[in-house]
């Protein structure tokens, strides 16, 4: 009987060991978090494929600009981007994006990485991850010189009859449409010639980030950026990254760390502003 027992027992723990789940023993070191995701990190694939696919709009200077006569793009972030990728041991490749189609071109995976004054909202966080900021921003308006005096303030803009334009898809045409009731709102498809319509007299406002207007300021002798320093909102560029990729997320704080910290930025922002 007492030999009888002591198999049972032996059998029911057996049984129950067999049935315990296993515990991993690996080093929750790099690599745990996008592995746990079922995918590997981009930290990981981009120096194995040579490329980094940036997604960028590609008409917002000083930032992302695409000339349609070469192909070639150029500006701030563009240049940025050249150096993450040789950081990571490859080049860059550009992916066209839009504004509107941004946050999904990034999601679905047709690209590493957004880049070209992306700015930081609430509504683009609840898709992507952002990295750390690379400047401090906002929305200013951008005039015709001869009307610098009459378009200072939101209510001075937001008047009848007053003619303000817009780029579609993004965060200026969301600051338009919340803070404008009374004035004559109209959305032009190309934000690379968005300024000509003010100076031609078919438009008389864009407001936009402050960068934007001093560095189309400096290109238009006709044109004025109104307190680009007060700017009347708030706001952060930074580099869009895909959700859940920890590890490459890390990898590009650092390096925009870095960059921000060393000069590096400053300097490539320089080059275009002043």
């Amino acid at each position: 009987m007492k030999r009888a027992a002591t198999l049972s027992a032996l059998a029911c723990l057996l049984a129950v060991t067999a049935a315990a789940p296993a515990v991993s023993h690996a080093p929750a070191g790099r690599g745990a978090t996008t592995a746990a995701a079922g995918r590997a990190s981009a930290l990981d694939t981009v120096p194995r494929r040579g490329v980094l696919r940036v997604c960028t709009t590609g008409d917002y200077r000083p930032f992302s600009h695409l000339d349609r006569t070469t192909g070639s793009y150029s500006g701030v972030d563009i240049t940025m981007a050249a150096d993450l990728a040789k950081s990571l041991d490859a080049t860059p490749r550009y992916v066209a994006t839009t504004w509107a189609g941004l946050v999904g071109d990034l999601s679905a995976g047709r690209c590493d990485i957004a880049m070209g004054g992306v700015s930081v909202t609430l509504q683009r966080a609840r898709h992507v991850a952002f990295s750390e900021p690379t400047r401090t921003d906002g929305k200013t308006p951008i005039v015709r010189c001869a009307d610098k005096d009459k378009y200072r303030t939101l209510a001075q803009i937001d008047r009848p009859g007053t003619r303000v334009v817009v780029n579609p898809g993004g965060t200026n045409e969301e600051f338009a449409r919340a803070h404008l009731k009374r004035a004559t709102l109209t959305v032009h498809p190309d934000n690379t010639t968005i300024f000509d319509e003010i100076i031609a007299g078919r438009a008389d406002v864009m407001m936009t980030d402050a960068g934007e207007t001093r560095y189309q300021a400096k290109i238009h002798p006709e044109l004025c950026s109104l307190h680009p320093d007060q700017p009347f909102s708030f706001s952060e560029k930074a580099y869009a990254l895909p959700r859940g990729d920890h590890d490459f997320q890390e990898y590009v704080d650092q390096w925009v760390h870095l960059a921000t910290h060393d000069g590096t930025y400053r300097k490539y922002e320089d080059a275009w502003m002043k």
